[in-house]
């Protein structure tokens, strides 16, 4: 298995979250993994990506040119990465910020309201995610309850409360991908 991941979008949409997340996940589960972020001119505002690669071999360079997997949060990231796809790979949208839908046709799509679930669960802040629970529902690169774990650790010191939310959040994108 070799996921080869971009995730991109404005900064403050939670990307880099997605990829440590992700990586975290991988590594927890024994496979090799990268991350490569990239900011912008702004972190908050300003465009932000990162590059995952999550494997069960030697990964010899952290660089993804041709990602099997793309995750855009908003349309700029959709239309830089959304070639570079390789052929039979797949592409996470957030359609609450991209109207705009994927012309090609050798690789799946998904259109996922992730500001509109976080905003139905009382926290804007949690789109993201939403966004990575479609992912993993989708891709099944890491197992969710090795997701759940890290998202636990994570908001420990932040209470129950905040736990639970992100817990919620993250069923709700598997759900969109089912």
């Amino acid at each position: 298995m070799r996921k080869e991941i971009i995730i991109a979008g404005f900064g403050g949409q939670g990307v880099m979250s997605i990829g440590k997340n992700l990586v975290e996940a991988g590594a927890k589960e024994g496979l090799e993994v990268t991350w490569v972020p990239s900011y912008g001119p702004e972190m908050r505002g300003g465009t932000a990506n990162c590059s995952v690669i999550l494997s069960d071999t030697r990964i010899g360079t952290p660089l993804v040119e041709h990602p099997t997997e793309l995750i855009a949060m908003n349309r700029p990231s959709l239309a830089k990465f959304q070639d570079d796809v390789q052929e039979g790979g797949m592409i996470f949208i957030n359609s609450n910020t991209i109207e705009d839908k994927v012309e090609r046709t050798d690789v799946k799509a998904f259109y996922i309201p992730c500001d509109e679930i976080a905003d139905k669960l009382g926290n804007s802040k949690v789109s993201n995610t939403v966004m990575l629970g479609a992912y993993i529902g989708a891709t099944e690169a890491v197992e969710v309850s090795t997701v759940e774990e890290i998202l636990r650790h994570i908001f420990e010191s932040k209470g129950e409360a905040v736990i639970a939310l992100n817990m919620e959040a993250l069923k709700k994108g598997m759900e969109c991908v089912k």
